[in-house]
């Protein structure tokens, strides 16, 4: 299997992820690198909590944990302990690394007083029983020869490459998911491949009943229910889980472990489904359409209603970072509409109704020019009018030369 998608915060780099074959020797290998990152992210949440607790107690000798810190920490670790320093050193400073990010963003969200729910919590202990392997190499710390990839420590693993790499890889994260795979996933820069211009727009709105309602027809993309028509599997592991479930402080069975792997298992095929019907769907509109309007829609607050499990089946936003990297990757402009009262506005007109429309009311009428429309409908024009995709004259004529949006 191989995925492909954008690095966070760098628009010229993507990640390329290739499954893994992990033989016994290689897995024993892996395991004893994840004990000893995980011991060094432990330490260090130990080093933080210590630096926070003296701090409070003594106001005016601060003390700081950074990464400077944590890197000497690090040294004077490895230097006294040889079953830490029989490991490579590169994950285990990288470990460091993700590490200060967390605490820096903990951290800020904290100085802006954002509310708890939106805070990006301070880091915990890693538990040996939960918190999966994920092992992260720079360019020194690993080696592509003979289409097997070596880590430093000796650790040689097969790579299933089901694609050829566009360019030399800058890092590689290695991780076990739940279902118990491991996968390389590679940074590696990427280069734009334009498509040929069609001279159409679109506008696309997000919703539960339908995922994305377009101005055209033929690229609405219904509610595909992966994870309905998969309920009734899930509801099965979830009882057999229930049943089998440990006492607190103890280790779980071997028929609990089986039905919780069945469990991810089933949950990992919905992910894929879904992301596979997103970027079909993103594919498809991005070859038709050189500019398209996008509702810039964060569906998190949905999962607060009764459309929480519905919205979720849905993944809007999945779908969305999807069409935004397809986008990117062929050269079109994809534009983000901030989504307040998109559907209160009259696509036609500009007029705005007093009250918001409740979700039983599907049809959008204006009160002003007395257009009606269906309310999806309506709101993905409303996308096009507010990107500036849809221009008119005094005479409330298009000008010469202008984008064409397809007909309804």
């Amino acid at each position: 299997m191989s995925t492909r998608r954008k690095a966070a915060g760098d628009t010229g780099h993507a990640r390329y992820t290739y499954r893994l074959r992990v033989s016994s020797t290689a897995r024993t290998a892996l395991l004893a690198e994840w004990d000893r990152c995980r011991w060094v992210w432990n330490e260090a949440v130990a080093k933080s909590r210590q630096v926070h607790a003296h701090n409070r107690a003594h106001p005016d000798a601060k003390l700081t944990c950074g990464p400077a810190q944590l890197d000497r920490m690090l040294t004077e670790a490895r230097a006294c302990t040889p079953w830490l320093r029989e490991g490579a050193s590169v994950p285990q400073q990288q470990i460091v690394r993700d590490f200060a990010k967390s605490r820096t963003k903990a951290l800020k969200d904290t100085e802006k007083s954002l509310p708890m729910r939106q805070r990006a919590g301070m880091p915990r202990h890693k538990k040996k029983r939960e918190a999966l392997p994920t092992l992260n190499y720079t360019q020194r710390g690993f080696r592509l020869k003979d289409g097997r990839l070596h880590l430093a420590g000796g650790i040689a693993l097969t790579v299933v490459w089901s694609r050829e790499l566009p360019s030399a890889p800058s890092s590689v994260r290695v991780y076990r998911d739940a279902v118990g795979h491991w996968y390389a996933s590679f940074v590696v820069a990427t280069e734009a491949h334009p498509l040929p211009a069609t001279g159409r727009v679109l506008g696309v709105d997000w919703g539960v009943r339908e995922t994305a309602t377009t101005t055209s027809g033929a690229h609405d993309l219904p509610h595909a229910q992966h994870g309905k028509r998969a309920q009734a599997k899930l509801t099965r592991y979830d009882r057999m889980m229930a049943r089998r479930k440990p006492k607190k402080g103890q280790p779980g069975s071997k028929g609990y472990r089986e039905a919780k792997k069945w469990r991810a298992k089933a949950y990992a095929k919905i992910a894929r489904q879904r992301q596979d019907t997103g970027r079909k769907w993103a594919k498809k509109v991005v070859r038709d359409h050189d500019v398209v309007a996008v509702e810039d829609f964060r569906p998190k607050f949905l999962a607060k209603t009764t459309m929480a499990r519905k919205a979720a089946d849905a993944a809007i936003g999945a779908t969305k970072q999807a069409l935004i990297e397809m986008g990117h990757k062929h050269g079109r402009d994809v534009r983000l509409v901030h989504p307040a009262h998109t559907t209160m506005d009259c696509a036609s007109c500009g007029a705005r109704t007093k009250h918001a429309l409740p979700l039983s009311e599907r049809t959008y009428t204006c009160t002003a020019c007395g257009v009606a429309s269906p309310r999806d409908k309506n709101s993905a024009r409303v996308m096009l009018v507010r990107a500036g995709l849809n221009p008119a004259g005094v005479e409330g004529v298009r000008p010469p030369g202008a984008l064409l949006p397809e007909a309804a």
